[in-house]
């Protein structure tokens, strides 16, 4: 048995994609790439390359998080899942674009490269993950690490057309994740299939004593009617979250005899994009006062007010893919899945700018040349070195922790988080009178495929930052939950992929990852033109 990669041509294939794509940051000479291995028993990456995003700690490399204000800062240790892909023989290559401090869903907010879709150069690659996404598709490397704050892993792989897997809450050690929202965020997979990411998955999940809200590992069913162990059925979620979202011995993780597969009714689903539009229209036009023309909130509002016609015929193929396989379709109703926009953003712009107050010119970052004093250091440093975006989430969260605020937005948001938790955790339970709740639950990824920019005019409309945070709708609830999810293609329309996700029962990983491969096998994962495969 061999596991390597095929390197005749692929150096001149990485850099004529790198040129269209531009998703490394930094990217390791041909000759440091990993050698072939040979032997027994391998390891599934060994011998493998990879890439990292650019807010995950390798050690000897830049660690910028795709901000001026770490554009020279070296990574002086290793993460943990880092750590443990390399000890089974997986050799990091290089690291991948990001938006700033994972602050955006399109990598357009990086300030130091732009990031393209291989499906089409003129179109964002999703974020904050694209970088790690857009490597995968275009077939750099086999996987990726990534994060998912709100959807970063799983947004970007359903534009780039790729798996993305966001683990339960705890499933994966943080350490080496430079913090965004803590109780928010994992550190996830990108892959080109589902097995990849499932094998992956596999070696950096665990218990880590270097981050305390990691979980011991656990064993759930990865197909139906099979049987599984546990250890400690521990907590999820973070601050708000669930205090005992349930065991591996319940019904929603083990034991199933029947195949059934939750959806939003058709009604649900409209009401829940309409919800999030209303409300980030309201804020926009409270910010900007009453405007009716082009970049107006009520024009953005009705970009993606229903879910774009390619994005419903993939989702729509999905539930019939399903069907085909078996599965029996149960149409449901999650009444809080039209808070999760505003409960998100509450909570993560507010544990944003806690998080990010460290970046102060003295301890981190890069500093300017002059200052009379140490605030006028920090002000300018924070000045030159943060985006537009970042400052915007510094300054909400800051907003809603002030004293007279707080309990008007943040533990507001922190109730309603419990309530969206309890809705999904009540999901996947067996109901009064029936054996079993749904396996998973299936959903869109994003209301649109990967849209265009403005300033070209090319690839399709594009999307303003008020609008891409609406369009978390369907993404940031299983970062609320701390639930797990995997993100796949359903479909390729209009010359784009089109992604689909599972939701499920905390630490039903492998049972997601069972789901997701029926469908694939059925369904191959789709390429863009140009794509060569050099793995083996």
């Amino acid at each position: 048995m061999s596991r390597s990669v095929d390197k005749d041509g692929f150096p001149a294939y990485v850099s004529a994609w790198e040129d269209r794509i531009g998703a490394f940051l930094e990217l390791l000479e041909p000759g440091q790439w990993p050698a072939a291995q040979t032997g027994g028993e391998l390891s599934p990456v060994a011998g493998l390359p990879c890439g990292v995003k650019d807010n995950i700690a390798v050690e000897g490399f830049g660690l910028t998080c795709g901000s001026k204000l770490l554009k020279d800062f070296r990574a002086t240790y290793t993460a943990t899942a880092v750590k443990r892909l390399e000890a089974a023989g997986a050799r990091v290559i290089g690291k991948t674009n990001m938006d700033e401090f994972g602050m955006g869903s399109s990598t357009d907010n990086s300030a130091l490269k732009r990031t393209n879709n291989p499906w089409d150069t003129s179109r964002v690659a999703g974020g904050s993950s694209g970088g790690s996404a857009a490597v995968v598709a275009a077939g750099l490397v086999p996987f990726a690490l990534g994060s998912d704050t709100g959807g970063s892993v799983r947004q970007p792989a359903a534009f780039c057309g790729v798996v993305g897997l966001k683990p339960t809450y705890g499933a994966v050690s943080r350490f080496g994740l430079v913090a965004y929202a803590s109780s928010l965020e994992s550190i996830g997979v990108l892959a080109d299939s589902v097995s990849r990411a499932r094998d992956v998955f596999r070696i950096i999940q665990g218990e880590d004593p270097l981050d305390e809200t990691t979980i011991a590992s656990r064993i759930v069913q990865g197909v139906h009617g099979g049987t599984a162990g546990s250890t400690n059925p521990g907590s999820i979620g973070g601050p708000g979250g669930s205090s005992n979202p349930g065991s591996a011995d319940s019904p929603s993780n083990y034991g199933r005899t029947e195949k059934i597969l939750a959806v939003l009714d058709p009604v649900s689903l409209a009401d829940a994009v309409s919800a999030a539009v209303r409300g980030a229209a309201q804020s926009d036009v409270a910010g900007r006062g009453a405007e009716t023309g082009p970049g107006s909130a009520g024009a953005e509002a009705q970009l993606i007010n229903l879910l774009e016609k390619e994005v419903l015929q993939g989702y729509s193929k999905a539930i019939e893919g399903f069907k085909a396989l078996g599965y029996r379709i149960q149409e449901i109703v999650i009444p809080s899945l039209a808070y999760s926009v505003p409960v998100y953003y509450t909570i993560a712009t507010a544990e944003a700018s806690a998080n990010l107050a460290r970046f102060d010119g003295i301890r981190y970052g890069k500093r300017p040349e002059w200052a009379e004093n140490p605030e006028d250091l920090i002000d300018k440093t924070r000045a030159m070195g943060f985006g537009p975006e970042v400052k915007l989430r510094i300054l909400l969260g800051t907003f809603v922790l002030r004293s007279g605020f707080q309990d008007r937005y943040y533990l507001r948001a922190q109730r309603l988080r419990k309530r969206i938790t309890s809705e999904f955790l009540s999901l996947f339970s067996a109901k009064e009178g029936s054996k079993e709740g749904p396996s998973a639950l299936l959903m869109p990824v994003f209301p649109t495929r990967a849209f265009g920019r403005s300033e070209n005019g090319l690839g399709g409309p594009a999307l303003s930052a008020f609008a891409q945070k609406a369009a978390d709708i369907f993404t940031c609830p299983a970062n609320l939950a701390g639930l797990p999810a995997i993100a796949f293609p359903a479909s390729v329309e209009g010359g784009l992929p089109v992604g689909v996700q599972l939701l499920g029962a905390p630490f039903s990983e492998e049972l997601l990852c069972s789901i997701a491969a029926e469908y694939e096998a059925e369904h191959p994962i789709p390429h863009p033109e140009g794509f060569q495969s050099f793995w083996r």
